[in-house]
């Protein structure tokens, strides 16, 4: 499980393969065309050594997984979406792996939409939607360039910084008052998220370094996080298509992951509704640790 966490974060591997990738190469000015061989089977890897019908067989049991992980996170469970992408990777370009997921994705937030439609920061979204936007245009306009290695590590300094700050805080067992929403913060922290979003769909560290310390309630956290991400997501379509990420291909596959997905956003919603508010931040906290370490395993041992 681990290592397909850290294929998630190959970000150099982010292009798609056969007829695709001569666009994306061009919208983005990339060279690197060192890719493992795709079969016909429409982006997933299948080597020659193995049978098509077993890689068939093995790539559904791993994409419904993936979907359903998916709508777990959606229906309220932090971070399990993060392995989707890695579960994918296993089978496919990891690049392909994004785009076959993104119509899942954009589906299951409007399920979350509907779940926590009830509260939310306006304030909060003002300010991040805008910056998310300008996120998203810098890292379709800049993802050949930015090293790879330079993005695990901001991410990992933002979670690891936010953890020290809040640890630092219960062992001095002192009250650090809320943060308001700033727009000078917000800018920043908003097209960082849009960036990462992007480039690894990795927005959700940043993110959390803006509004976790503004101590909002369980559903307005969860509200604004959904709201901000369901259009992040909508917003990162048309790049998406033009880099060849998503196709009618990959659309179709997507149709048939959709009970899965739903399965996982049910599950999801009856997981949340049992958390108690201490501990459902407290899994995020956890879960903000873990991912920030591997970031760092990543750069330094993979």
């Amino acid at each position: 499980m681990i290592a397909g966490l850290v294929q998630s974060f190959a970000f150099s591997s982010r292009i798609p393969s056969g007829a695709n990738t001569a666009s994306f190469a061009h919208l983005h000015g990339s060279k690197n065309t060192n890719l493992l061989a795709c079969s016909e089977l429409g982006g997933i890897r299948s080597p020659c050594t193995h049978h098509k019908q077993g890689i068939l067989v093995g790539f559904w049991i791993v994409a419904g997984l993936a979907a359903f992980l998916l709508g777990l996170s959606k229906g309220g469970v932090p971070v399990v979406a993060m392995m989707s992408v890695p579960l994918l990777a296993l089978y496919m370009d990891p690049a392909l792996a994004a785009g076959l997921l993104l119509p899942l994705y954009i589906m299951a937030d409007w399920y979350a939409i509907y779940l926590f439609r009830g509260a939310f920061s306006v304030p909060n979204l003002k300010i991040l939607l805008p910056a998310g936007a300008l996120g998203i245009v810098i890292g379709f306009a800049t993802v050949s360039a930015i090293p790879a290695d330079l993005v695990k590590a901001v991410l990992a300094i933002i979670g690891l910084s936010y953890l020290f700050t809040s640890l630092r805080s219960r062992l001095s067992k002192r009250d650090i008052k809320p943060t308001e929403a700033s727009v000078p913060r917000g800018v920043f922290w908003g097209t960082l998220a849009g960036l990462t979003s992007y480039i690894a769909h990795s927005g959700g560290p940043p993110f959390q370094a803006y509004v976790l310390p503004q101590k909002l309630d369980k559903m307005t956290y969860l509200g604004t996080s959904t709201i901000f991400f369901t259009l992040v997501n909508l917003m990162k379509l048309p790049p998406f298509i033009l880099a060849g990420q998503l196709d009618w291909d990959s659309l179709s596959k997507a149709v048939w992951l959709i009970p899965c997905a739903l399965a996982g956003a049910f599950s999801g919603a009856y997981i949340n509704r049992m958390l108690p508010e201490k501990v459902f931040f407290l899994i995020i906290e956890f879960a903000l640790g873990f991912v920030s370490l591997l970031l760092l395993y990543e750069i330094f041992f993979h």
